[in-house]
C-alpha cells in the first residue's frame, strides 16, 4: 500500500510542476488558479511522501518519488509545453526509469 501512496506523491509531484508551467503562461486570476492548484499538489504531494516514508527507507522514497517527478516533468514539458525531444534526452529518461525499477526490485 505505501508504495501506492509513494507513486501518487510522484504523480502530485508532477501535477505541481504543470501547474507551475501554466503559470508562466497565463495572467489575472486564472494565474491564481493555477498558483493555488500548485500548492494543493505540492502539500499533498509532501504529505504523502513523508506518508510512504514510514514505512520504506526515506534512501528509497526520496529517489522513487524524484524519480517519478523528474520522468512526469519531462513528459509533461513535451506534451504540454512543446519542449524538444532528442535521442539523448530520452536515452536520460529511459535510463531514469530503469533505475527506479530496479531500487523498487532491490
Amino acid at each position: 500500500m505505501n508504495w501506492i501512496i509513494l507513486i501518487i506523491a510522484g504523480l502530485m509531484e508532477v501535477g505541481f510542476t504543470f501547474c507551475l508551467g501554466k503559470t508562466k503562461t497565463t495572467t489575472g486570476p486564472e494565474q491564481y488558479w493555477w498558483w493555488t492548484g500548485f500548492l494543493v499538489a505540492l502539500s499533498l504531494s509532501m504529505f504523502l511522501m513523508s506518508k510512504a516514508a514510514k514505512s520504506i527507507p526515506i534512501g528509497t522514497v526520496y529517489p522513487v518519488w524524484t524519480g517519478i517527478g523528474a520522468v512526469g516533468a519531462v513528459l509533461v514539458g513535451i506534451i504540454f509545453f512543446d519542449e524538444p525531444t532528442g535521442f539523448w534526452r530520452v536515452f536520460f529518461i529511459t535510463t531514469l526509469i530503469i533505475s527506479i525499477v530496479g531500487l523498487k526490485m532491490v
